[in-house]
């Protein structure tokens, strides 16, 4: 048997998946590690943890699992992205890695912007957020200044990861559009901002594709391993890319919704002539030359873990959900705004915060849970109301995550976007996405769309009703404007929550 391994390192755990040549997932192994935060609003880890959990998950895959070391042909990664690992000429890290979820950069995000305005929006694509890995880079030079004279390269968390596997540095593309330095069209670093910023260039890694050879196994980490010194690494891709992948994204008809913690909206871009001026993220895919368009609501799935952990924790979670069907269309005249810790897409604004809209006396709890989950699909369709604006269509939505194990709420997406919904028979996301990269650099497929094939198969389709469509269509317009109208109402609303912590 051959297998190749998926690596998907995310920020709380890592998961590696050993995948068949037929794409079914022979054995998979975790290892959890610890989420740093040091101050308020910091969040860092150890890269070294990175390295002992994968390392600890492919033992079990060998030990207890079966895996010869000699079946594993080849290796790739999904990472999570943004987060800043800074090496010194030895190659050794500097200090622990700020994560994408670490909000220290507001004052960075707003240099950029003086400094170099529409000009670092028309190179990278995108708006300069906390997020990012330019804005972390940017608070070590100005606060950390004496480490970053010692700064020799920078990488992000999947890159290290392959760096110590492999012995050589490199980052792909998927994840360098991500740091927002990279002129994405053109596929280089950006010596217009890294001179903007007085960022030396010998900081800046090669780039590599995703499904680019990078190595095989280094003698150190075989000996660690377990591992042949045989086996191939290929680039990978950061999270979002490799879960498209992993979901059969690789046409521009198609969109990836993903109900989290937060929530994402994700549309394949066969190029780079659409322009959406910053309004969504938009990265290079892990294909080769094609990108990929993102847009992201903060608090999807949290918004309904909220509201069930406050409002009905005893009961169980499905119940829960489908009780929802006991209201109607629209929750009987009930809004929710899912902006509970700020939102993202359309509206940048961490002090947003969420509402409900139209309570009367009539409305249970059926009504308020159905809001819910109508409200976050509302939110959804924000972010494809902007394709739609820049004449990209699509007629079919891929979905994931927590909206994708509820019949109901796979019926409301399909109504509320009035366009089919497909689920996953074998939902895997960006492990499976990773793997698929491994399966094509050993060979196993031309291409990731000939590996799609093999791996990637749908289940349910739900259609639009047309009844429901009209009806969804007034309820959104309503909820269109809700934002606008209560935006200066949440604002002083955290000004007085502030103060009173103070």
């Amino acid at each position: 048997m051959e297998v190749v391994l998926g690596v998907d390192l995310g920020t709380s755990a890592v998961k590696v998946s050993a995948v068949s040549r037929e794409g079914k997932i022979v054995a998979q192994q975790s290892e959890a590690y610890s989420l740093n935060q040091p101050e308020p609003g910091y969040s860092e880890q150890n890269p070294e943890d990175w390295v002992t959990g994968t390392t600890a998950a492919i033992d079990r895959l060998i030990k207890v699992d079966g895996i010869k070391p000699d079946e594993i042909t080849g290796i790739s990664y999904s990472g999570q992205m943004h987060g800043l690992v800074l090496l010194d000429d030895h190659n050794q890290v500097l200090r622990p890695a700020i994560l994408w979820n670490d909000t220290r950069t507001t004052e960075q995000c707003k240099e950029i912007l003086d400094t170099m305005g529409q000009d670092f929006i028309d190179i990278t694509r995108n708006v300069p957020l906390e997020g990012f890995t330019l804005p972390k880079l940017l608070w070590v030079k100005e606060n950390e200044p004496e480490l970053f004279n010692n700064v020799s390269v920078f990488l992000l968390p999947k890159d290290y990861l392959r760096y110590r596997m492999t012995g050589k540095i490199a980052m792909e593309y998927s994840d360098a559009a991500g740091t927002v330095m990279l002129d994405e069209e053109n596929k280089t670093w950006s010596t217009k901002i890294a001179d903007a910023f007085d960022l030396p260039q010998t900081i800046f890694p090669p780039l590599i594709e995703s499904i680019g050879f990078a190595g095989t196994i280094g003698d150190t980490y075989a000996k660690f391993s377990g591992l042949k010194t045989t086996t191939k690494i290929y680039g990978g891709a950061a999270d979002n890319a490799a879960g498209a992948i992993g979901a059969g994204i690789l046409s521009s008809n198609q969109v990836l919704s993903s109900i989290g913690t937060s929530g994402v909206v994700l549309k394949y871009e066969d190029n780079a002539d659409v322009d959406y001026k910053g309004a969504l993220h938009f990265f290079n895919h892990a294909i080769p030359n094609k990108f990929y368009t993102m847009g992201v609501t903060l608090a999807a799935g949290y918004s309904l873990s909220w509201f069930k952990k406050t409002f009905s924790a005893d009961q169980d979670f499905t119940e829960f959900v489908n009780a929802a069907g006991d209201s109607t269309v629209g929750a009987n005249g009930l809004l929710f705004t899912p902006y509970i810790v700020g939102e993202r897409t359309p509206y940048p604004d961490g002090d947003a915060r969420g509402s409900f809209i139209g309570i009367d006396g009539t409305h249970n709890k059926a009504d308020f849970t159905r809001a819910v989950l109508e409200g976050i699909v509302f939110s959804f369709k924000d972010i494809m109301r902007i394709f739609a604006e820049k004449g990209s269509d699509f007629d079919t939505v891929v979905s994931i995550g927590g909206g994708a194990k509820s019949p109901l709420w796979l019926q409301i997406q399909a109504d509320v976007f009035n366009k089919k919904v497909v689920t996953l028979k074998n939902e895997q996301g960006p492990g499976l996405g990773a793997a698929m990269i491994a399966a094509v650099g050993v060979g196993w497929f031309n291409s990731l769309s000939d590996c799609a094939q093999k791996f990637v198969a749908y289940d349910q389709i739900y259609v639009p009703d047309s009844g429901n469509i009209k009806k969804y269509e007034k309820m959104y317009q309503l909820y269109k404007q809700v934002y606008g109208q209560t935006a200066e109402i949440s604002h002083g609303l955290m000004d007085y929550r502030r103060n009173l912590e103070k």
